[in-house]
């Protein structure tokens, strides 16, 4: 069995579908969409296009709260509108099916008027189960993202031709362009986001999402003309996200309007020179002060799993903590081998405890087998999983000690919890269990700095280590005698492993 190549994202850790479905239904925008489903009705009148009809939005804004003569309440209506239509909540009737007896289609004198009725799908908002309800919170965020890629109404009434069509060279507006760069923000900002426990708690500073975006990696220090266009991209996001916020996608703060109203293009680079100097950075690494008066922004829970279920739909991996619960130890180990440390015990945990454990242990330490490339993480995971088996785990664990590959993690458990009968281990199974756990780390987390105190750890407690080990039949022996010639602190000990390492490959060949 070869290894599973690494998920391309790291797993985020979310809540229960019961407690995203009740976040979806508080969500100001999907919340209003909901309260004018129940509001339509045979007085509701839409144009053809299922907007509702000009005469109908100060009602429509009463119906939610607002004041009708607020010029707001009128278009955040709309806007609720067009969310409700677009998810299902409410069904429009065509304008030709609305025939009053005249046969002209119009009804009240109002030209193309329709009708608009609650649609089938708002019995789901409090009878549907949750994964249904999420699934119209997720056509709601669709409409959501559709609108938050156009230019907003000033630029387009700018971009009119005579013909009252929209001129998108004048515009220098791709539609297919706009919806990829928020399609490509977003998926930065899940990134971002996700961490080694799951998710991050800090919010991302707008600055730096847009230089994720406008930055490239190898660029060292960016140029003006670079600079600008971060300090473009943030003042599209700022827009953007302030239409996202209501539906509960994130959580923003705003560039400070103060800033807005002072600012010239020199000092929106100085942001973009604060926090895109690195796109990767996350928040807590940025060390200006007022970079939170350039936009925060940070994803919710609901946030996390509707960019999730996007990028799913597109074909990325990218997977969650607790979706490996029904699998079996074989899919868990593989998958848990890339990823963080953190995030991998989390989803152990959630594996042991639908099981029991004495099978369970049995299970892992069958599945951590093999002489693949990604056994030694497996082992390692294992070993990681096992750490909190308490005595129930002891027999399971003792039925491996003659096992050449789980023998050694077997007496190391054994032996951590006091057990007085652990047999010695053979020298061989001791080089073999050196050789493994190198590897396993290696493959875990690279060549860290703490990786060369292992090494002489490990080294110190046996007289001639490197005179033996090159002979252990382990397939990364020579690979870890390499990295021991580069990595280990006594250079004495490093010369001695690279001669090893030399033998290694000899034998192998």
């Amino acid at each position: 069995m070869s290894a599973e190549p690494h998920p391309t994202l790291p797993p985020v850790r979310l809540p229960s579908d019961a407690e995203l479905a009740r976040h979806a239904l508080v969500a100001p925008l999907f919340a209003r969409a909901v309260r004018l489903a129940r509001w339509a009705g045979p007085h509701t009148r839409v144009d053809a296009g299922g907007e509702l009809a000009a005469a109908q939005l100060p009602e429509a804004a009463a119906a939610l709260g607002f004041d009708p003569a607020d010029e707001e309440g009128p278009m955040l209506a709309s806007q609720a509108w067009r969310v409700a239509v677009d998810t299902g909540l409410v069904d429009v009737a065509d304008p030709g099916d609305n025939d009053n007896g005249d046969g002209d289609g119009e009804e009240d004198g109002d030209e193309e008027s329709g009708t608009a009725v609650a649609g089938e799908d708002l019995a789901l908002v409090t009878g549907g189960a949750p994964g249904e309800v999420l699934g119209l919170w997720l056509a709601a965020l669709d409409s959501v993202l559709a609108d938050a890629a156009v230019p907003d109404l000033d630029d387009l009434v700018d971009a009119l031709d005579e013909g009252g069509e929209i001129d998108f060279d004048r515009l220098d507006w791709n539609p297919s362009r706009e919806a990829d760069f928020l399609d490509g923000v977003l998926a930065n900002l899940y990134l971002l986001t996700v961490s080694e426990h799951g998710a991050s708690d800090g919010p991302i500073p707008l600055p730096v999402l847009a230089a994720s975006m406008v930055i490239p990696e190898d660029m060292g220090e960016p140029t003006d003309a670079v600079l600008e266009q971060v300090s473009d991209a943030m003042m599209r996001l700022d827009d953007q996200f302030r239409q996202l916020e209501p539906i509960g996608l994130v959580e923003f703060r705003p560039v400070d309007e103060a800033l807005m109203a002072e600012a010239d293009d020199e000092e929106f680079a100085a942001a973009g020179s604060a926090a895109g100097s690195a796109p990767g950075s996350a928040a807590g690494e940025v060390d200006d002060e007022d970079v939170s008066r350039y936009g925060l922004v940070r994803l919710t829970p609901l946030g996390l799993y509707g960019i999730r279920a996007r990028m799913l739909e597109a074909g990325v991996t990218a997977p969650a903590v607790g979706e490996l619960a029904d699998k079996g130890a074989d899919a868990l180990l593989d998958a848990v081998s890339g990823y963080p440390e953190g995030a991998a015990q989390a989803e152990i945990e959630q594996w042991l405890a639908g099981r029991e454990l004495p099978d369970a242990v049995a299970e892992l330490l069958a599945a951590a087998r093999g002489a693949d490339e990604g056994g030694p993480l497996r082992r390692l995971r294992c070993q990681q999983a096992l750490a909190p088996a308490g005595p129930e785990a002891e027999q399971a664990v003792r039925a491996v000690l003659d096992d050449p590959e789980l023998g050694g993690l077997a007496r190391v458990w054994l032996s951590e919890r006091g057990v007085a009968d652990v047999p010695a281990p053979e020298g061989a199974m001791v080089f073999w269990l050196t050789v493994d756990t190198i590897a396993a780390q290696l493959a875990a987390d690279g060549e860290t700095a703490e990786l060369p105190l292992l090494m002489r750890s490990l080294t110190e407690h046996h007289t001639g280590f490197f005179d033996q080990v090159w002979r252990v039949d382990h397939p990364a022996t020579a690979y870890v005698l390499e990295a021991m010639g580069r990595m280990h602190p006594d250079k004495k000990a490093a010369k001695e492993a690279r001669k090893a390492a030399f033998k290694a490959r000899s034998r192998q060949t």
